[in-house]
């Protein structure tokens, strides 16, 4: 860390001490400075692991682990050129690119997700955005998967307003979309969009009414001021995510960011920790990379605040842990999974703005 960010995060760490700890007693903060936020950064490992717990005990079971299975529902061929991502059709990567699913196999994906423990089923689209008719059939796996008393998330690349209306409308639950990383360092990985793209795509779902999945990718090469600045952008969102996905990056060969340095395993634990505290209500998930993950860093990770997991061998097109290794790690580690919250709503009878509007009533 250079000196001079070096010296003011020791300068801001007691009143960011302060402010953390009165962050437990008060509202949800959404006036983060990113000062405040490399500070947290800087603070000794215990020390920032000690208030991520804190915060975490104050609105979770600290032993409670949300369960997601995620399906890709039509695979590759993305005219995209995110240097992460296998399914772009600019790198060869020996992915096979195939169509959009058919409802009926969906589903039975869904009931086998259910089956194994799994409360939210997430489909997950290689689209730059979708066509219109593509949204009749995802439209219909929706409801479908909604008919099994599972909570329902996409993730379908850009949308329009009226997109994100038909799918509100749909009964869709959450909508994941990635920031990836800084505003700063977004152009050095995609340039076949922008970093405000993302933005109006989360603001016409919040707009619609749905749940926001929103997190990052670390290890792409960014520097610690680009994880800090990505977590202040989440942070200081009028409404906080209900979901953050905290990304390990996957290397693909293939991809221009294949051979990239691994990541620190305290470094990546150190960005679950300032996300709990960043947004202490969301749940913050341990997301891909986990196969490249001891079962001794995902504890620790649990232990930072994480509280979410995609369930299942595949996340999209690259291997997650086993599901009998996750039941183990559960079993030594006395964590159960989370179970669906009592007050969500599977049903068809409200709308997607009178949701919007209950929730708003309670945050």
């Amino acid at each position: 860390m250079p000196a001079a960010i070096e010296a003011s995060c020791h300068a801001y760490l007691g009143t960011t001490m302060h402010s953390v700890t009165a962050a437990a007693d008060s509202a949800v903060r959404h006036d983060w400075t990113l000062a405040e936020i490399q500070a947290l950064f800087a603070l000794p490992f215990n020390d920032l692991l000690y208030q991520a717990q804190r915060l975490h005990r104050r609105y979770f079971d600290p032993n409670a682990v949300q369960i997601s299975t995620l399906l890709s529902i039509k695979t590759g061929a993305c005219p995209e050129d995110c240097k992460y991502c296998p399914q772009s059709a600019r790198y060869h990567t020996g992915l096979k690119a195939e169509a959009l699913l058919h409802v009926e196999d969906v589903l039975a994906q869904a009931k086998l997700a259910r089956d194994n423990g799994a409360t939210r089923f997430c489909m997950g689209a290689a689209y730059r955005g979708p066509k219109d008719k593509d949204l009749d059939n995802i439209i219909s796996m929706i409801r479908a998967v909604r008919g099994l008393g599972m909570e329902t998330c996409a993730t379908l690349g850009m949308l329009t307003a009226a997109q994100a209306q038909r799918l509100a409308d749909a009964g869709l639950d959450y909508y994941n979309h990635n920031i990836d990383t800084s505003e700063d360092y977004y152009r050095e990985i995609i340039t076949t969009r922008c970093f405000q793209d993302r933005l109006d795509t989360l603001r016409y779902v919040r707009d619609a009414g749905m749940h926001v999945c929103c997190g990052g990718i670390i290890g792409m090469g960014e520097g610690l001021s680009d994880r800090a600045a990505m977590l202040h952008t989440l942070a200081t969102l009028p409404e906080h995510p209900e979901s953050v996905p905290i990304n390990q990056l996957v290397q693909v060969e293939g991809t221009p960011l294949h051979g990239r340095a691994a990541v620190d395993p305290f470094d990546f634990i150190r960005v679950i920790a300032v996300a709990r505290i960043l947004m202490p209500k969301a749940h913050v998930r341990l997301s891909a990379g986990r196969t490249q993950m001891h079962d001794e860093m995902q504890a620790l990770a649990f232990f930072a605040g994480a509280n979410s997991i995609f369930y299942g061998e595949k996340l999209l097109t690259t291997d997650n842990p086993e599901q009998d290794a996750d039941r183990r790690l559960f079993a030594r580690l006395g964590i159960h999974a989370e179970a669906l919250a009592a007050d969500a709503d599977l049903g068809q009878g409200a709308g997607a703005a009178e949701k919007h509007e209950q929730r708003r009533a309670t945050t």
